[in-house]
């Protein structure tokens, strides 16, 4: 019996492409605003228009150059072939020691994972820990892959509002009445992203102490823990009953001016540490060897460029926020941490979107909506001041001159 081959007549076809089906959680997965408000921008500068960009959190200095040879002279030795999914050794031992000195605690190479950014941390965690219908705390106005990422894996999203009258620190009594024997994470940030706020030492215990003995863990993104300008930075890491139970983000991004350079980093009890390197021989397989060595430079070398940049960010803070506070309709904290301003325009009249827009579209100033990072933003917009002083002073007299102009 000889088979029949069974030929198909694409032609009456050829006007009709197949639909695209995408799997159901697509439809959960968020964004990250900044790149699209950037795109606009982008897309108005092309016309000629002149735009001062304060939406990207992004720091506007370069690598420090011992960073950058660093980076080279890897490339130069080798340093351009698959590594351990964890991350090499040296630059494990490093962060160890790093974190370690830093929250004055003792941290061993096997409870840190390497990672191409901070947002893998976060993914993986979810992916790690959090099953369909689980529940995950996480701050609100607060950064958007947050809530992206547990809508994605299936559990449910709990906000724990920021408020202005508490300098945007959550309010540990209302967290405690979120948990819920179905709360597996609970996901603190400080400084913050929009808001700048900064969660105290007291505020830390006090939600070691909410959570007690229940075994819940807590993701601590601490991305910006070098850029406080007020207070000491804490972290749940360094409080010992609830060592193995935290889970600490941070990374090189923001401390050391390294966004494209993609290195971060988690640490947490070595046998979870196992499991985010699993997802990560999964996805990644591996983080750019050469730039890992980069990150080891970064954190034994000169950290002058880190206090440099500390210290420009809080004049821009300073020089931001008083200008703001000048402007009809706007009323602003000063935040302690961060590079981002987060001002109430309520007085404005206006939505956070329609703000938001219309200073770009009328005004030349990118920011993004408040609502972008939640629905307890609204009412508010989020400025970077990762731009020079004399940009900032630019969008502030366009500011200005908008609102007076509008009456």
């Amino acid at each position: 019996m000889t088979a029949t081959a069974i030929r198909f007549d694409r032609s009456e076809f050829s006007n009709q492409p197949f639909p695209l089906r995408l799997a159901e959680r697509m439809r959960r997965l968020g964004t990250e605003t900044a790149f699209e408000v950037l795109v606009r921008a982008r897309a108005l500068e092309a016309k000629g228009r002149d735009v001062v960009h304060l939406e990207i959190g992004e720091p506007d200095f370069d690598t420090p150059q011992n960073v950058i040879e660093a980076g080279v002279n890897a490339l130069r030795g080798g340093f351009t072939h698959y590594g351990p999914s964890a991350g090499l050794p040296k630059l494990r031992e490093g962060i160890a020691a790093e974190v370690g000195r830093f929250r004055n605690i003792q941290v061993s190479p096997e409870e840190v994972v390497v990672v191409p950014g901070g947002k893998p941390i976060i993914f993986f965690c979810m992916l790690a820990l959090a099953n369909e219908g689980d529940e995950v705390i996480y701050p609100n106005p607060g950064f958007p892959i947050y809530e992206s990422m547990i809508n994605f894996v299936g559990a449910r999203a709990v906000p724990i509002p920021l408020r202005e009258e508490r300098q945007f620190r959550l309010d540990v009594n209302e967290l405690a009445r979120l948990i819920t024997p179905r709360t597996r994470l609970i996901i603190l940030n400080s400084p913050a992203n929009p808001t700048g706020g900064v969660l105290e030492e007291q505020d830390i215990r006090d939600v070691v102490t909410a959570i007690g003995d229940r075994n819940i863990m807590v993701l601590s993104d601490e991305i910006y823990s070098r850029l406080i300008f007020e207070g000491q930075h804490f972290s749940p890491l360094s409080v010992p009953e609830f060592r193995e139970r935290t889970i600490l983000l941070d990374g090189f991004s923001k401390t050391y001016a390294m966004t494209g350079w993609r290195l971060g980093y988690g640490v947490m009890r070595p046998d979870l540490a196992a499991h985010i390197a699993r997802l990560m021989t999964n996805s990644n397989s591996c983080t750019a060897s050469f730039t890992q060595m980069a990150g080891a430079e970064a954190l034994t070398g000169d950290q002058a460029s880190v206090e440099r940049m500390r210290q420009a960010f809080r004049e821009r803070r300073d020089l931001m926020v008083d200008g703001l506070n000048r402007i009809k309709g706007f009323r602003c904290l000063r935040p302690k941490g961060a590079f981002y301003v987060f001002p109430n325009i309520e007085g404005t009249g206006w939505t956070s979107q329609q703000l938001a827009s219309a200073l770009l579209d009328e005004a030349g100033v990118a920011c993004l909506s408040g609502a972008a990072f939640g629905n307890y933003g609204e009412g508010y917009i989020r400025f970077s001041v990762a731009n020079s002083p004399e940009n900032i002073q630019k969008a502030l007299e366009r500011i200005e001159e908008w609102v007076k102009a509008r009456g």
